[in-house]
């Protein structure tokens, strides 16, 4: 077989800068400034001028491996184990700073769906102002125009602004463009992350045709486990910038649920401050029926999800989606925090703020006893994903667990703090 990307011993350095000052407040200058005017600006100024920090952090590093025409691999990992990083210098959004890629053929990437979409446009301008964002000329467009409604299903929405759609139809028509690109080689990110089961195996189905039939190399990245069982024969496990394990999916899967075990126990999850995200994620609580902070919730009744997060600037389009996942890698439920709030889509102001997804446990709707996943993950921005762990207990009745993914349109509630 001929081998199509060769990845040699690639490494990428990011330079940290840490501020080690303070900062001049409008409020600090009116306040202090008649106070005591010559203490107040030789203190701020000491502090100013102590200067700055840096350090050296490794998202990759000494990464090493090769791939076959018409392969289909899995990159597998954590959150911040590199594989969004990768998948960028592979696309030559961004150079290593060590090592070589070689890549033979055209390639096209899908780093985020629907990441090209313009809100104020209708569906069928979208399809043509999207597909030439990844590469399409018109003509292919005007060719593939009926195939790519017809896959996506939307022909009695093609004349809607796309800011009126619902979750599940702007990632159907975004990856139905998409899906009928024609490169060498397709380098996808979290493509099947919502939508409907349907959807889903149909969208699977069609990137198995397109590495078997048209003899395609695919290199796919997701947190949805059971895409990555149906779609790829090998992985690559990625571990803080390393590479841990390359073989059989169903091997490499197996050790990387087996080493998130052991993260099981928490109920307060903390990310870092990130000014230059539009959208921050920062806290993320899990909490049980009455309301507390808890990391055991009870087979049959309801529990929410509370996210802390910052609106940093404006962004045209965003949503934040929770999914959860068995331990199999089944995807359970979706939801959406716009599909009851949909200005939330085209209208986030700048601020500080607490929103709660509330699952509605019911006879009908109920997690079994087991340990499961949620992901959090923000649209507008590809790394704010987070996936934590949830554990259910038995301790009434067991519960029969979702058939398939349901799209819950659930209580979401929004609050500002300052």
């Amino acid at each position: 077989m001929e081998t199509v990307i060769q990845v040699k011993n690639i490494s990428k350095r990011y330079k940290i800068t840490h501020w080690q000052g303070g900062y001049l407040t409008l409020r600090d200058v009116i306040s202090n400034t008649f106070k005591h005017p010559l203490r107040f600006f030789k203190n701020k100024m000491s502090n100013i001028i102590s200067g700055e920090s840096r350090e050296d952090f490794w998202a990759l590093r000494g990464l090493s491996f090769s791939v076959q025409k018409g392969e289909v691999i899995g990159i597998i990992g954590a959150n911040g184990a590199g594989k969004s990083t990768l998948l960028k210098i592979l696309t030559k959004i961004t150079p290593p700073s060590e090592g070589e890629i070689v890549l033979r053929g055209k390639v096209s990437s899908l780093l985020e769906v629907g990441t090209g979409f313009h809100p104020e446009l209708t569906g069928r301008e979208n399809i043509f102002f999207y597909g030439a964002i990844l590469g399409m000329k018109k003509k292919e467009i005007v060719d593939k125009f009926d195939r790519i409604v017809e896959f996506a299903g939307m022909q009695k929405f093609l004349d809607t602004p796309v800011k009126k759609y619902s979750s599940g139809m702007y990632v159907r028509l975004a990856f139905s463009v998409a899906a009928h690109m024609e490169p060498d080689i397709l380098l996808i990110d979290e493509v099947l992350a919502v939508g409907d089961a349907e959807f889903q195996k149909k969208c699977l189905e069609k990137m198995k045709s397109v590495a078997r039939d048209d003899n395609r190399t695919i290199l796919f990245i997701s947190h949805n486990m059971n895409a990555v069982r149906g779609l790829c024969n090998r992985c690559v496990l990625l571990e803080k910038g390393e590479i841990k394990m390359v073989g059989d999916t169903e091997a490499v899967i197996s050790a990387y649920l087996k080493h998130r075990e052991g993260e099981f126990g928490k109920a307060v999850f903390e990310y870092p401050t990130d000014q230059s995200k539009p959208i921050n994620i920062k806290k993320i609580k899990i909490l049980g029926a009455d309301g507390t902070v808890t990391a055991h919730l009870e087979a049959g009744m309801p529990f929410s999800i509370e996210l802390g997060y910052s609106v940093n600037q404006a962004v045209a389009a965003s949503r934040i989606f929770i999914s959860c996942v068995n331990e199999e890698g089944v995807e359970l439920f979706v939801s959406c925090d716009t599909d009851k709030q949909p200005e939330l889509f085209t209208n986030r102001e700048p601020g500080n703020y607490r929103a709660t997804f509330q699952f509605p446990a019911t006879n009908e709707i109920s997690l079994a006893a087991g340990d499961y996943f949620l992901r959090v993950r923000v649209t507008s921005d590809p790394q704010a994903d987070h996936l934590i762990p949830l554990t259910i207990e038995n301790l009434a009745k067991r519960f029969v667990e979702l058939p398939g993914v349901m799209a819950l349109a659930s209580k979401w509630h929004l609050e500002k703090i300052e």
